[in-house]
C-alpha cells in the first residue's frame, strides 16, 4: 500500500514538471517570436588604402622601372663592349696588312729602278721606269691614307674603349646587386655611356679624333660635373688628416706623373708628325726620279735610296707603332686628370649622401697608383715635406 502510495507521488511530481517545462517552452518560444527582427542585407564598405600604402608601392612600382632601365643601359654596354673589341682587332690588322703591303710595294719599285739603271734601253727601259714609276706613287697614295688615319693609334683607341666599357659594366652590376637603383644612378650611367662614346667613336668620317692636334691634350672620357661645387666644411680630427694626405697625392700626381705624361705625349706627337711627313715626301722623290731612270746618271742613285729610306720610316713609324704610343699617353695623361677631379670632388662632396667615404677614397686611390696604403701616406708626408724643393718620386707605380 505504501509504494503504491509512493509511485502515484512520484507520477503526479513528474507529470506536473513535464508539464511546467512544457508550459516554459510554449512561453519562450512565444516570446522568441515576439521579438525576432527580419534580418537586415549586409552592406560592405570599402576602405580606403591608407596613403602611406600607396606610397609604398609606387616606391616599389618606381623602383623595378629604375631597375630595368639600368639593365636596358647594362645590355647596351655588353654590346659596345663586343663592337670595340672586334674593331679594334680589325684595326690592329689593317696597320699589319698596310705596312707590309707599302713596305713590297716600295722595295719592288727601288728594284724596278735599280735594274733599269743596268744599261737597259728601248721598251724594256719604258716598261721598267713606267712600272717603277706607278709602284712608288701607289705607294705615296696609301702612306697618305695610313698616316691620317693611324691604324696603330685606331686599334689602341678601341682597345681603352673596350677596357672603359667593361669598367662601367661591373659598375652597373654593382649597384644593380649591393641596392635598388634610383634615377641618379640610371642619369649617371647613361651620361657615362654617352661621354665614352664621344670620347672613343667607331666611325673614321666626320668623328675620327684628330690624329694630328696642334697641341696635345688628355684624353676625356668622363661626363664633366654641372652642379656647382659644394662648401667645404672643417673636418677635425682622422678625417681632416685623411683629407690632408689625399690633397698631397694630388699635388705630386700633378706636379710629377701629369707633367711627365704630357712632355711625353708631346715629344711623341712632333715624332709621328716628322715621320708622316717624311714617309710621302721620299716615296714622292723616288716617284719621280725613277721617271728620270736611264736618261739622267743621278736619278736612279735617288729612286733607290729614297725607296729604301721611305720603307726604312714607315717600318719605323707604323712598326713601332708610334700613333698607339701618342693614344698611350693621351689616356695616361687622362687617367691622371680623373683623379685629380675625383679626389678633389669627394673632398668637397664628402658630407653629401652620394659621397664615399675619406677610408674608401684613401683605399680606392691606393689601389689605382699601385701602392699600398702605408706606401701612399709615406708619399703624402714626403711631398709636404719637400714643397719648395719637389719631390722626385712618381706617385703611380703601375704607368
Amino acid at each position: 500500500m505504501a509504494s503504491l502510495q509512493a509511485s502515484s507521488f512520484l507520477f503526479s511530481s513528474s507529470s506536473s514538471s513535464s508539464s511546467s517545462s512544457s508550459s516554459s517552452s510554449c512561453n519562450c518560444s512565444t516570446s522568441n517570436a515576439a521579438v525576432s527582427l527580419p534580418k537586415l542585407p549586409r552592406v560592405r564598405l570599402s576602405v580606403p588604402k591608407t596613403p602611406l600604402k600607396f606610397v609604398e608601392e609606387l616606391n616599389l612600382r618606381d623602383g623595378f622601372t629604375k631597375e630595368a632601365k639600368l639593365y636596358a643601359i647594362l645590355e647596351a654596354v655588353s654590346d659596345r663592349v663586343e663592337m670595340h673589341k672586334n674593331i679594334g682587332e680589325q684595326r690592329d690588322n689593317w696597320n699589319k696588312l698596310l705596312l707590309n703591303s707599302i713596305n713590297m710595294i716600295t722595295l719592288t719599285a727601288s728594284t724596278m729602278a735599280g735594274v733599269a739603271s743596268a744599261g737597259t734601253v728601248g721598251a724594256p727601259l719604258l716598261a721598267l721606269n713606267l712600272s717603277s714609276a706607278l709602284l712608288f706613287s701607289a705607294a705615296t697614295g696609301m702612306l697618305l691614307i695610313m698616316n691620317k688615319i693611324q691604324p696603330s693609334q685606331l686599334a689602341e683607341e678601341q682597345r681603352n674603349a673596350t677596357r672603359l666599357f667593361k669598367q662601367l659594366h661591373s659598375q652597373i652590376r654593382t649597384t644593380l646587386a649591393l641596392r635598388d637603383p634610383t634615377a641618379l644612378d640610371v642619369k649617371d650611367a647613361m651620361e657615362k655611356t654617352l661621354a665614352i662614346d664621344k670620347a672613343y667613336p667607331l666611325p673614321l668620317l666626320g668623328k675620327m679624333i684628330e690624329k694630328f692636334p696642334e697641341k696635345f691634350e688628355p684624353a676625356v672620357w668622363w661626363p664633366k660635373s654641372q652642379g656647382s661645387p659644394r662648401k667645404q666644411h672643417k673636418t677635425q680630427g682622422k678625417n681632416a688628416d685623411l683629407e690632408e694626405e689625399m690633397r698631397e697625392v694630388i699635388e705630386v700626381i700633378r706636379r710629377k706623373d701629369s707633367e711627365d705624361y704630357m712632355r711625353l705625349g708631346n715629344l711623341a706627337l712632333k715624332v709621328n708628325k716628322i715621320l708622316a711627313i717624311a714617309g710621302p715626301l721620299l716615296t714622292g722623290i723616288a716617284a719621280a726620279g725613277s721617271a728620270f731612270v736611264g736618261h739622267a746618271p743621278w736619278a736612279a742613285t735617288v729612286a733607290v735610296t729614297a725607296g729604301a729610306l721611305a720603307s726604312t720610316v714607315n717600318t719605323f713609324e707604323h712598326g713601332g707603332q708610334i700613333g698607339m704610343v701618342v693614344e698611350m699617353y693621351r689616356y695616361c695623361a687622362g687617367f691622371f686628370t680623373l683623379m685629380e677631379e675625383s679626389i678633389e670632388t669627394t673632398i668637397q662632396q664628402r658630407d653629401s649622401e652620394k659621397s664615399e667615404d675619406v677610408e674608401m677614397l684613401e683605399m680606392n686611390v691606393a689601389l689605382k697608383l699601385g701602392r699600398s696604403l702605408s706606401q701612399l701616406r709615406d708619399l703624402a708626408r714626403k711631398s709636404s715635406s719637400s714643397h719648395v724643393d719637389g719631390i722626385d718620386e712618381f706617385a703611380s707605380k703601375l704607368f
